[in-house]
């Protein structure tokens, strides 16, 4: 019975077909292509520079907070009960606007997240158009990118289409 059973996938190893379609790979550096193209590094800018401004703006409203925080302490044992509740609310709402500010801003739906998306998507969309582009061209089944692949030891530079895509971007 054992021997049937081998007979039969033996047969059926033979009977499958022993070319299997070798797979044409190319890789690409999205690090190297981003840091080459003057209008990512230019949108970086405006972004660290709203970022900044941003940031700013934050930690105005903190120290603000600060600044209520300590003259309450020095002010505390003059003030009516009334005046110390009417402070520490006055606290808790400089110290909540800057938490709101900072959510509006830098939180995963903030303003720093669409800024980010308006500015860089558009790019990152006309790099994939050309690595789409050039795969067609190229008849490439895969395109990897080299700067996101931790476990990749080695690859020929002939593997390597990055100066082709900058050269397709009018970069280079």
């Amino acid at each position: 019975m054992k021997k049937l059973g081998l007979v039969i996938i033996l047969f059926a190893a033979l009977a499958m077909p022993t070319q299997a379609k070798e797979l044409k790979v190319a890789f690409i550096d999205m690090q190297y292509i981003l840091k080459n193209l003057p209008s990512y590094e230019s949108a970086n800018e405006q972004l660290t520079l709203i970022s900044k401004r941003w940031q700013k703006e934050i930690d105005a409203a903190q120290q603000e907070a600060r600044i209520l925080a300590t003259n309450y302490q020095t002010e505390q044992i003059f003030l009516s009960d009334d005046m110390k509740r009417k402070r520490e609310e006055e606290i808790v709402a400089k110290e909540n606007e800057a938490l709101e500010l900072q959510r509006k801003y830098f939180g995963p739906e903030g303003e720093l997240f669409k800024k980010r998306e308006a500015l860089i998507k558009p790019i990152q969309d006309e790099i994939y158009a050309v690595i789409q582009e050039l795969a067609n061209e190229k008849f490439l089944d895969i395109v990897k990118d080299r700067s996101a692949d931790p476990s990749l030891i080695y690859m020929s530079s002939k593997l390597d289409m990055s100066d082709q895509v900058l050269q397709k971007l009018g970069a280079r």
